[in-house]
């Protein structure tokens, strides 16, 4: 699989472990960046890896930053992205299977490293359903992002 990896400056070291880990799977991996621990910013990184997905340049993208909180709000500005931040197993397959995410968000400062192959290896594992319902709920998430756009406020 070509997968797309990023992270800011809090996120390098668990990216460098993370990129070896894929490719010692088999898998192609374009790197983004940060490509050092200096000050940077996740929401530059968030809109690469969401271009590289969006753009067909990679199937999936795991994107990294401190607490994954940052980095997850950026990407999911880009409309098309469906970026989960994952801290267990469960959600990392659920979410793809269920919600069809297309990028992995992780905390660097939140996993550790084995933990954090875990996550890897369930999201990239999973597939999506197309159970009529997940299919549905998928749907109406696209219908909100073309009515409002990706991050939109809305009034409720």
């Amino acid at each position: 699989m070509k997968l797309v990896i990023g992270s800011d400056h809090a996120g390098f070291a668990l990216k460098v472990a993370i990129g070896d880990l894929l490719r010692s799977l088999g898998h192609e991996v374009l790197d983004v960046g940060a490509f050092n621990e200096n000050p940077s910013d996740y929401p530059d990184f968030a809109e690469a890896v969401g271009h590289m997905v969006l753009d067909g340049k990679a199937e999936r993208g795991v994107l990294i930053c401190g607490s994954g909180v940052g980095a997850s709000v950026a990407a999911n500005k880009l409309m098309g992205i469906r970026a989960g931040m994952c801290h267990d197993t469960y959600s990392a397959h659920q979410g793809v299977e269920h919600d069809d995410i297309n990028v992995l968000v992780l905390g660097s400062r939140v996993v550790g490293v084995k933990l954090a192959e875990d996550l890897v290896k369930a999201f990239l594992g999973a597939k999506f359903t197309k159970e009529e319902r997940h299919v549905r709920r998928l749907g109406k998430v696209k219908a909100l992002e073309a009515k409002f756009g990706a991050g939109a406020k809305v009034k409720v």
